[in-house]
This record gives C-alpha cells, sequence and structure tokens, in this order.
C-alpha cells in the first residue's frame, strides 16, 4: 500500500453527473497508480445501462456525486502490476459491476461476490473498501482495477458488442443457470430490451422453448430473429388467455412498474417468476396468486467472477454477442432520452475513443 500511495496518480477524463438533474457533462479527475496486483486499462468501448440512468437520475436514492457512470467496460492492458499474473500489456480485458469484494465471506468463497456479505465494491456509485474513495466507471479513459475482477475477452468476438454481456449478458445469464433452465422448460421473457434480447438469445440456446411477451407488435419480427419461438402481446387479451398456467419460468427484464399478478397467473405449477429488471418504485402482488400453483417470485443479481468468465467462454464458442448501436460520448444524455422511450436496439454502446 505504502508503495501504491508514493506513485503519482493518473490524471483522466470522463463523463459525469454532477447532481440528479443536470445532463452529464465532462469531468476531470484522478485514478490510483496501479498496486501491486491492479491491471491499469484504456478503455475502448463502454455499454450503457438502464442502471446508470437510474443512478445518474437518484431514482435509487442512493447517489453519490460526482458520477462517472458505466460497468459494462471493455478496455486494453496498458500496464500492470508487478504480482500480476493473469495479463499482460496489449491484452484485451473487461470489468463489469464490481470492482472489489471481501473475498473472505461464504458467498465470496463460492464465487458470488455480487452476494458479498460484507458489501460489494461497484465499479462506480460505491466507495472503496476503505469507506471514503468514490469508485468512478466506465465513462472515461482509464480505470485500474484489482486483476481478480479483470476478465478476459475472447478475441473471436467485436469488442463492442461484448460490452453489454458485462451487465445484461451476466444479469440474464445467471439466473438461466441457477435454475437449471433448458430444453423441456418453457420461458418467458417479459420485455425486449438490453437485458430481454440477451435472456432470448441465452434460453433459446441453452433449448428451452422461449416465448417473447410485449406490449409493442414491431417487436415481433426481432424477438423471433433473437431466437424466440412465438411472441405474444400482451395487451391482447385474446392471446394472453391461452398463457395461464402455462410457462415453468418468466424472466422480467421490465425496469418500469408493470402488474406482476397478471404474469404470475402465467406460470404453472412450481413456476418461478424472476426479476431482473429493477422498477424504481414499490411492487405489489396478491398472496392468493403465488398460493395457486405454488408459484414463486425471486430475484437476482448480476453474477460472480467465475460465472461471468463462464459467460464469455459460452459466448465464444456460439458466437453471441449484444445487439448494439455505438455512439459518441457527446450524444448520452440524448442515448438516455431514447433509452427511456424505448428507441435502441438493444443496447447503447460508447466509443471511449471520441472522449
Amino acid at each position: 500500500m505504502l508503495q501504491t500511495t508514493q506513485k503519482k496518480m493518473i490524471a483522466t477524463k470522463g463523463y459525469a453527473a454532477l447532481d440528479a438533474n443536470s445532463p452529464l457533462t465532462s469531468f476531470s479527475f484522478e485514478r490510483r497508480p496501479p498496486g501491486a496486483r491492479d491491471v491499469q486499462m484504456e478503455i475502448l468501448f463502454c455499454g450503457v445501462c438502464h442502471s446508470d440512468l437510474h443512478q445518474a437520475r437518484n431514482e435509487w436514492g442512493n447517489s453519490i456525486y460526482p458520477m462517472v457512470p458505466g460497468h459494462e467496460i471493455v478496455g486494453r492492458v496498458k500496464k500492470v502490476g508487478e504480482h500480476v499474473r493473469k495479463f499482460s500489456p496489449g491484452d484485451i480485458g473487461a470489468v463489469g459491476c464490481l470492482v472489489d469484494s471481501c473475498r473472505e465471506c461464504d458467498n465470496c468463497k463460492q464465487g458470488m461476490e455480487q452476494y458479498c456479505q460484507n458489501g460489494p465494491v461497484g465499479t462506480y456509485n460505491s466507495y472503496e473498501k476503505d469507506g471514503k474513495t468514490p469508485t468512478y466507471g466506465g465513462y472515461s479513459k482509464v480505470i485500474v482495477v484489482h486483476e481478480d475482477f479483470v476478465l478476459k475477452v475472447p478475441s473471436n468476438l467485436a469488442l463492442e458488442a461484448v460490452a453489454p454481456l458485462l451487465c445484461a449478458g451476466i444479469t440474464t445469464w445467471s439466473p438461466l443457470r441457477h435454475w437449471q433452465i433448458g430444453k423441456g422448460h418453457k420461458v418467458g421473457v417479459l420485455g425486449l430490451g438490453g437485458l430481454g434480447h440477451m435472456a432470448v438469445k441465452f434460453a433459446s440456446a441453452f433449448g428451452a422453448e422461449v416465448t417473447m411477451l410485449s406490449t409493442s407488435p414491431e417487436k415481433e419480427a426481432d424477438s423471433k430473429r433473437l431466437g424466440a419461438h412465438k411472441f405474444v402481446l400482451t395487451t391482447d387479451a385474446e392471446r394472453v388467455r391461452p398463457l395461464r398456467s402455462y410457462f415453468d419460468f418468466i424472466i422480467d427484464t421490465v425496469s418500469a412498474p408493470h402488474d406482476y399478478n397478471m404474469y404470475l397467473r402465467m406460470l404453472g405449477t412450481n413456476g418461478v417468476h424472476i426479476c431482473v429488471g429493477a422498477p424504481p418504485t414499490p411492487s405489489q402482488f396478491k398472496g392468493m396468486t403465488l398460493i395457486a400453483n405454488r408459484r414463486s417470485i425471486a430475484g437476482s443479481s448480476i453474477g460472480g467472477l467465475p460465472e461471468t468468465q463462464e459467460m464469455l467462454d459460452f459466448c465464444s464458442s456460439y458466437h453471441i454477442v449484444s445487439d448494439v448501436e455505438v455512439i459518441d460520448i457527446k450524444d448520452i444524455n440524448r442515448a438516455y432520452e431514447r433509452m427511456l422511450k424505448g428507441d435502441v436496439r438493444y443496447r447503447f454502446v460508447i466509443d471511449m475513443s471520441t472522449l
């Protein structure tokens, strides 16, 4: 630690939310120099997650300003600490939603750092383990992260399309794997956005029957291109009626308020409604809807480091990546507005060379 603090800090720049109401703007700040086990990366691409918008606008009530969002990061290694063994300068690495955890609790020891019992350290809008140094995310030129929280990026995948796998990908991969969803299962995917389009790709790749549940009729063709076997417009009561007690699982990716009871009734016996979207307001559901068919409602949050690497390796083997629209950093505020309208197919990714 003494050696790290004696080194010169790294001056860099990014885009930041200075408060909950102002547009993101150019922001200069400093990163720590790489310590013995740290990797310093030049950020090449950073995905734009809906949670970036939630947190930039303090919709979850826990925002730390100034805030540099971004936790879907792909970059090129520039420097490594003297004890780093996993990476060398020139390698392509990735950083997702976490940059540290306690490493000692039961969850961390099982590779579930996202559920660290002593509190994981988020890539942004969080504090380092010292409890006072804020973390800044990927809407920036440079990042320094402990090698244990840097992932290896397969060489056969387009880097801009890999970036959203670090959140949208792993957020849907993790529950699909946890509940061992695959051949013989009927899966409904609620919402075709950044998360939903990855849920469709993974669930269909695992052999499940996939039905897209959407309020947008114009997304039917896309959902089937992505791998969905069926499409149901949920505003059409006649098309919804046959789905009563139909699904084994529903992957709910919607981050806006919606009627959980409607979808819970679509679950068969022992069916599970898995929430990966996070609406900003409290949600309600009827107890009797759960009691019928012994249904469950559950949640899942990203994935640990081993699981995320497993996902990246699977994506390499099956050539699965996110569908992206690459933008300039100067267009980030417009991208937020478009994202609120669902006007993206299906993830914005910032080309950080434009900063």
